[in-house]
C-alpha cells in the first residue's frame, strides 16, 4: 500500500489498459478526511499484495480525477482489467473497504 499521494498520474488511457486488480485513491496529503481513512485502508488493505494501488494527488485541473468525476477526497475506485467495479467516497470502515478490494481482487 502506497503511504503518500503523488502528483504524478498515469493517463486515463493507461490506467484503462492496465490488468488485473486496482485500487485508485485521490486525495491530497494536507487532507483531513485523507488522514482519516488510511487506518482502515491500511487495515483492508493488509496481506491484498497482487491488488495494485495508485495513491494519486487530486485537484482542479486534474485530468485523471476529472475523468472519474471525482468530487469529494479520498475517493477509492476499485478496477478490475481497466472497468470501474466498485467506489467509495470517504471511508471510515475498514470492513466496508474490504468489501470493495473482494470484488476485484479474487
Amino acid at each position: 500500500m502506497k503511504t503518500r499521494y503523488i502528483p504524478e498520474a498515469p493517463p486515463r488511457a493507461e490506467v484503462d489498459a492496465l490488468a488485473g486488480a486496482v485500487l485508485l485513491e485521490f486525495g491530497a496529503n494536507w487532507c483531513g478526511h485523507c488522514m482519516a481513512a488510511q487506518a482502515p485502508l491500511a487495515e483492508a488493505f493488509a496481506g491484498r499484495d497482487s491488488v495494485a494501488h495508485y495513491k494519486v494527488e487530486d485537484g482542479p485541473g486534474r485530468p485523471l480525477g476529472r475523468s472519474y468525476r471525482v468530487k469529494l477526497w479520498p475517493t477509492l475506485i476499485f478496477l478490475r482489467d481497466g472497468q470501474e467495479v466498485a467506489r467509495l467516497v470517504r471511508p471510515l470502515k475498514a470492513d466496508d473497504i474490504s468489501a470493495a478490494l473482494a470484488q476485484i481482487d479474487h
